[in-house]
């Protein structure tokens, strides 16, 4: 998470200018559950209904033979003298029948999503384009920009896209802008028919705060362009992974705290609105158990006086048996000292009587 109280603010040759105070949308707690959740549903309500024909499959003039003949009860064509007479229809494991559970126009193509989701995956995803781990990590080369979040004053005047390439070659945008055009390949289907022919990979995202400027990053590949006012999340979190790498003009930077207000203060735009707070402001569990804070509020250790003894058998055990009964020892004594005077009694015995 973005913890700077500043940001740099970069000219259009690269070259630090000013510095702005850091709005609190980019400390907002980062939630990639809720970017994937909100993305998945938001990525629905694009689609156009389709389907099959309503009597696809149903041309035939079919009709079961029943039971008794022998044969599967599946329609069956009508008619004779042709080879169609007699075979089976509809299903869809015959010829010329319907597919197996038919798309229809009236599924449930979208999805409702609630409006304080949607706003909290948008905060989350702004919040972790902040953070360069989470930006390397998606995949953006960024390895040379200075700093971020990324914030450019002037940018609304570049209006030729060769002056646009040259600002992001100054902020060392340019290396991602390579990559997505290194990784520029046919799409598989039947999509390269339909005006769709290359896919690419996603690069730089730039953030006006009106029109101005817009038309010289339009035909840059991989870079794309949208206004502070209407963030969209398909934008901030492609494939509903967090970390896109953003371009700010300064205008846009500054409009931020209007747009989503901060943890104590109310939004400009959205009514009744202040940033989710995080859950644990404190991450690191281990630093905060072991405060000074947290020693002072708790008790010493107690000591643990309860002995745990081992369960051994006190009939092969002398020690255990000798607790458990101390008798236990005389009477085996005596047992012993029983069996000897058997045993010199029987010696004795036979002594006298001759036998060994």
């Amino acid at each position: 998470m973005a913890a700077r109280p500043e940001v740099q603010v970069f000219s259009t040759e690269g070259k630090a200018a000013s510095k702005l105070a850091l709005p609190e949308v980019f400390l907002a707690p980062i939630r990639p559950d809720v970017v994937r959740t909100v993305h998945r549903d938001m990525a629905k309500n694009r689609r156009q209904a389709q389907g099959v024909a309503r009597r696809a499959g149903h041309q035939a003039t079919a009709e079961s033979w029943g039971t008794g003949r022998a044969v599967a009860r599946i329609p069956r064509a009508g008619g004779g003298g042709t080879h169609r007479s007699g075979q089976g229809a509809y299903g869809n494991q015959c010829r010329g029948g319907h597919m197996f559970s038919p798309l229809k126009v009236f599924r449930k193509w979208h999805r409702r999503i609630n409006r304080d989701q949607r706003r909290y995956a948008t905060v989350s995803a702004l919040a972790a384009s902040a953070v360069p781990a989470l930006v390397m990590a998606r995949g953006h080369k960024v390895d040379e920009v200075a700093e971020f979040p990324v914030v450019i004053d002037g940018l609304e005047k570049t209006q030729k896209t060769r002056d646009a390439v040259k600002v992001l070659g100054a902020i060392s945008a340019d290396d991602d802008c390579d990559r997505v055009a290194a990784a520029e390949k046919f799409r598989q289907g039947k999509g390269k028919m339909r005006n769709r022919r290359y896919t690419n990979r996603r690069g730089p995202l730039v953030v006006f705060a009106d029109a101005d400027g817009v038309r010289a990053f339009r035909n840059i590949v991989g870079v794309d362009t949208c206004n502070v006012d209407a963030l969209n999340l398909l934008q901030l979190a492609p494939g509903g992974h967090v970390g896109r790498f953003i371009v700010w003009t300064k205008s846009a930077f500054e409009k931020l705290p209007s747009v989503f207000g901060g943890f104590d203060s109310k939004s400009d735009s959205k009514k009744n609105y202040t940033l989710p707070r995080p859950t644990v402001t404190m991450s690191d569990v281990n630093r905060v158990l072991n405060s000074e804070e947290v020693k002072k509020a708790c008790r010493d250790r107690l000591k643990n006086d309860q002995k745990v003894r081992k369960h051994t058998n006190p009939f092969t055990n002398k020690s255990t048996m000798s607790r458990l009964n101390p008798h236990a020892k005389v009477i085996k004594g005596n047992t012993k000292n029983m069996k000897k005077t058997k045993v010199n009694t029987l010696k004795k015995v036979a002594k006298k009587t001759g036998k060994k």
